[in-house]
């Protein structure tokens, strides 16, 4: 199948119920293991590219990779850049074929985000991409974007209501307790937040920075309205301590290939745990 854009899955999510996953990918391994969890679990599934993964492995590289996968499974799949922060970076990733967008004005007052997220519309639109904002500041770190605990806050429904209604995004990142990272407790999610937001908006709510948040917390979010859940963190965690592991095991192993193959393995089997959890396994 070919790329299709984040809306198209969405859509189908908010009608039924359930959450499509996000999952951020930084070499072959991880795309390969994206593709092969969702295909295995026949379900619809987006990769999406941070800013530090097009510097690492090059803008062509990604979008390539993500178009073979795609090609090679038969569920829907669609290559989204995480956390744009310029119009520059986006209208670079649309026209090397990603087919969908993030813009991430949430450090600009609210005219300004609605402004900067409107342009990008105007530009994504007529050529089939979806765009997803962002209101609130998520805490954390994100490669190259920090946002300190003291700077980090939550997503004013009110201002959701008019972000949305302005600009008419396809779909709302929010800030509701979720972090970029490592925790360094349990998050607790604002889930009367949540529910006062998705009462007074009607497009597909995003979670960031869910890696680490308790099952059922994910599935509550859910629940009221989260769509999008992404996932990174538990991602490098999974294929860094499978890579650790055999190089303790077999320290004189010099071939790339048996120790990254377990890595792409056990890659697979967390981002199948999290496709069950999201409901959306069986969707596609």
């Amino acid at each position: 199948m070919s790329l299709v854009p984040v809306s198209a899955l969405l859509r189908q999510a908010q009608a039924e119920g359930y959450a499509v996953g996000a999952f951020n990918c930084n070499n072959m391994e991880i795309v390969q293991a994206i593709a092969a969890a969702a295909e295995a679990e026949k379900a619809p599934v987006i990769m999406q590219a941070s800013q530090g993964a097009i510097q690492y492995a090059g803008i062509e590289y990604i979008t390539a990779m993500a178009n073979v996968a795609a090609s090679m499974i038969s569920v829907p799949v669609a290559l989204h850049l995480d956390h744009g922060t310029s119009f520059e970076q986006v209208m670079r990733c649309i026209r090397s074929g990603f087919s969908s967008v993030m813009i991430d004005g949430s450090k600009h007052a609210l005219q300004e985000n609605i402004a900067l997220t409107r342009q990008v519309i105007a530009a994504a639109r007529p050529v089939g991409v979806s765009v997803e904002g962002e209101l609130g500041k998520i805490g954390g770190t994100e490669d190259d974007i920090h946002v300190s605990d003291a700077d980090a806050f939550f997503t004013d429904p009110e201002e959701a209501r008019i972000f949305v209604q302005e600009t008419g995004v396809d779909a709302l990142a929010i800030a509701i307790g979720t972090a970029h990272g490592r925790y360094k407790g349990e998050p607790k999610l604002d889930f009367d937040r949540l529910e006062k937001i998705r009462s007074l908006v009607n497009v597909p709510i995003v979670l960031h920075g869910s890696s680490g948040v308790p099952d059922e917390a994910i599935r509550e979010a859910i629940r009221l309205g989260v769509c999008k859940v992404n996932i990174d963190t538990n991602i490098r965690e999974a294929f860094v301590d499978s890579c650790r592991k055999v190089m303790t095991d077999l320290p004189d192993e010099i071939d790339p290939r048996k120790i990254l193959g377990p890595a792409r393995e056990a890659t697979v089997e967390l981002i199948r745990e999290k496709i069950r959890i999201f409901g959306s396994s069986g969707k596609a």
